[in-house]
């Protein structure tokens, strides 16, 4: 038996895409045989694909941080032959064979059952991006952030976990300011997501003072480095942050001023080791709440052979909202 798969190899330093044809026996261990349906693109595919980021230290590797698709073999009571699951993070694409590709090989704590409410197709619109934006605004929650509190902001909002994540905070009843390096392009989808209004990324760029006017109850911040320090200095008294990227570098020019001060919180957000409880819940809450206008709105499929090509453009910042990658 064979099946198709983008792989990456290093020459000369340089890490190289091919689409191949591969046979089973390539597969890495695994308790579960999965035919995948769908892959899609985050930041971190992009770094991988193109070498931009140490994502992958062992070639070959087949990337894709997540996937859906029907079990084909199991050898874990919890998965039967045709069950429908999804995968997202674990060091998967990264260490472990990935989701770009028609069959993946995995360990069975690193599924969740696909929930009601949600197709294969929509899953993977939703992936890793939505996952880690549905945990951003479940930790605003959790720090008392409630709509009648103020203004929301949303960094790298046109990119996959922005893009829910205005998306998922509209819902819910937030105001919601949405910061983005593109307004012509991304402005009308932003506001059809549910942004109340849209802000140039440039007036983010600048240096930080320790302290500048309050204007945000709380943030959801992808992007790290000097947009993190502006965030973090514009926060309301009580305010919190949840971050999870760093497009913008890891790198965080701030001062103490903020959290003594203000009373603000900064909390990391983490999907890739993320509890299957805390999943469950995540992947219940994103059925519930996402409208069908959302993956209207902020999704494209590709094909596989597109995905080396668009892993370039993520990395650029020119894919906007998220890409489906069909298998």
């Amino acid at each position: 038996m064979t099946f198709t798969a983008l792989v990456l190899n290093q020459q000369d330093k340089r890490t190289l895409a091919t689409v191949e044809q591969l046979d089973d026996s390539a597969l890495p261990q695994g308790d579960v045989t999965v035919n995948v349906d769908y892959s899609s693109l985050n930041y971190k595919d992009g770094l991988a694909i193109t070498g931009r980021g140490r994502i992958i230290r062992e070639f070959p590797m087949v990337p894709g941080i997540d996937f859906v698709g029907r079990v084909e073999q199991s050898s874990d009571a919890r998965y039967q032959v045709g069950d429908s699951v999804v995968l997202t993070g674990w060091g998967v694409g990264e260490n472990h064979w990935g989701g770009m590709a028609q069959k993946a090989r995995v360990n069975a704590d690193w599924l969740v059952p696909l929930v009601a409410g949600l197709t294969p197709q929509q899953s993977m619109m939703i992936g890793t991006a939505g996952l880690t934006a549905m945990l951003c605004v479940q930790t605003l929650i959790d720090a008392g952030i409630q709509p009648d509190r103020g203004e929301v902001v949303v960094t790298g909002a046109s990119g996959g976990v922005g893009s829910v994540a205005v998306c998922l905070l509209s819902q819910l009843g937030y105001q919601v300011a949405a910061v983005t390096g593109r307004l012509e392009q991304n402005g009308p989808m932003l506001t059809q997501l549910g942004a109340n209004r849209i802000i140039d990324r440039s007036e983010f760029e600048q240096d930080a003072r320790p302290l500048e006017k309050q204007m945000w109850a709380g943030a959801v911040d992808t992007v790290g480095s000097k947009v993190l320090a502006k965030v973090l200095s514009q926060m309301d008294y009580n305010g919190a942050v949840a971050a999870c990227g760093l497009a913008g570098g890891f790198d965080l020019p701030t001062t103490v001023m903020p959290f003594i001060l203000r009373n603000v919180s900064l909390r990391g957000v983490d999907s890739v080791q993320c509890p299957y409880a805390q999943r469950m819940h995540a992947w219940q809450r994103l059925a519930e709440l996402l409208p069908a206008s959302y993956f209207e709105t902020a999704c494209r499929e590709v094909s596989l052979d597109e995905a080396a090509a668009c892993a370039d453009a993520i990395t650029q910042g020119q894919i906007t909202g998220r890409v489906l990658i069909k298998l």
